[in-house]
């Protein structure tokens, strides 16, 4: 059979690509554990975007080469597994498709080996101060608090505020933080606050305790397992008012956990797969066919870590972590699936955050907050 001129050309473009030593991406994400669908979201959109970035012919003439270790919800694990992937697999940069907390025990180990690390998830302010080789693709939580805060007051009218947070996450401690600081600021009142250990699943006396200081809403600060249960917890104990939290609520099973309790519930992210962006509206439907679902907030940054590592490749030139590097931190208004990102002198990504609703088991969204 004779291949028509432009399939022979791509046939042998791929033979090409397939013949050159791949550039090793690692990351590490909790694919195991309580923290899972948040990590499997994460290693989907990164495999998606090595998937689509070999199919256009890879980066510097190679091929990407995605290799995920599970730090299975474990305290500890993020540290091995990066250990692992510099020194065993010898990676070119990494990818934290994890929380804060893992992401901050990996970064020093990444800035000692000079090796690029780019947090796709971790919105702790912390992350990025371990050094120059620390990145990340999302928000930073100074940001989040303050949109949540200026949510609270301005669309749900909330004069007093109930926090629940999570004791041993940097992520709940950090998150609630600048919401207080943001809301009392704007002349908001914190009603009352009250801590749980992570792991947790009966929260039945703090929101007792909730209940008691009558707030207007109550803010949960932790992860979606969690909060969804203290959504159910809360209705049961008879808590009308309105319940909110962080990112970390945007994944399908915080819908699956808390079911109709978590109906009308408000939560911030990074990504709306509703926007009208062509861009946008593009992503989704390729993602669509390739996954079955429509991406959330895991899966497209972490689509946008590995696209921006790929471009900072392109523009060093090479894989060498030093220029690599550079190249990351000279990132300006790269248009990537989850809004337009610059990086800022601290290596935070400078972008929008959206609001959503729970609405009927959907996530609905409701309004986008500028930087």
């Amino acid at each position: 059979m004779r291949l028509r001129p432009a399939l022979a050309f791509l046939l042998s473009a791929t033979a090409l690509l397939a013949a050159e030593e791949p550039i090793k991406l690692g990351m590490f994400a909790s694919l195991t554990g309580k923290q899972a669908s948040f990590g499997q979201t994460n290693r989907r959109g990164a495999l998606f975007a090595v998937e689509e970035i070999n199919a256009a012919g890879g980066v510097l003439g190679r091929p990407l080469e995605l290799l995920v270790e599970d730090t299975r919800s474990l305290q500890g694990e993020a540290a091995t597994a990066v250990k692992k992937l510099i020194t065993r697999d010898r990676v070119t940069a990494v990818v934290s498709g994890t929380g804060s907390s893992a992401a901050l025990e990996a970064a020093p180990v990444c800035q000692t080996a000079g090796v690029p690390l780019m947090a796709a998830t971790a919105t702790n302010a912390r992350v990025t101060e371990a050094g120059d080789y620390i990145f990340r693709a999302c928000f930073i939580d100074p940001f989040q608090g303050t949109v949540l805060a200026k949510f609270a007051r301005e669309t749900l009218h909330a004069r007093r505020v109930a926090v629940l947070v999570a004791n041993g996450s940097a992520y709940s401690v950090g998150l609630a933080k600048y919401f207080r600081e943001r809301f009392t600021a704007d002349g908001g009142e914190i009603a009352a606050e009250q801590k749980y250990s992570e792991g947790d699943k009966d929260f039945r006396a703090q929101l007792t305790a909730l209940k008691t200081a009558a707030p207007d809403a109550i803010f949960a600060s932790g992860d979606y397992t969690e909060s969804a249960l203290i959504c159910v917890q809360a209705r049961a104990l008879g808590l009308t008012v309105p319940l909110f939290g962080g990112d970390t609520w945007d994944t399908p099973a915080l819908t699956q956990i808390g079911g109709k309790s978590v109906e009308g519930g408000y939560f911030s992210a990074h990504f709306s797969p509703d926007s009208s962006e062509p861009a946008v509206r593009d992503f989704v439907q390729r993602f669509r066919a390739r996954w079955g679902e429509p991406p959330d907030t895991g899966t497209s940054l972490g689509y946008d870590a590995v696209m921006l590592l790929a471009d900072a490749l392109r523009r060093a030139g090479t894989t060498d972590g030093k220029k690599l590097r550079d190249a990351l931190a000279a990132t300006q208004d790269f248009a990537g699936v989850t809004g337009r990102i610059t990086v800022d002198a601290q290596r935070n990504a400078s972008k929008s955050a959206v609001i959503f609703t729970v609405k009927n088991g959907r996530f609905e969204f409701l309004q986008s907050i500028g930087p």
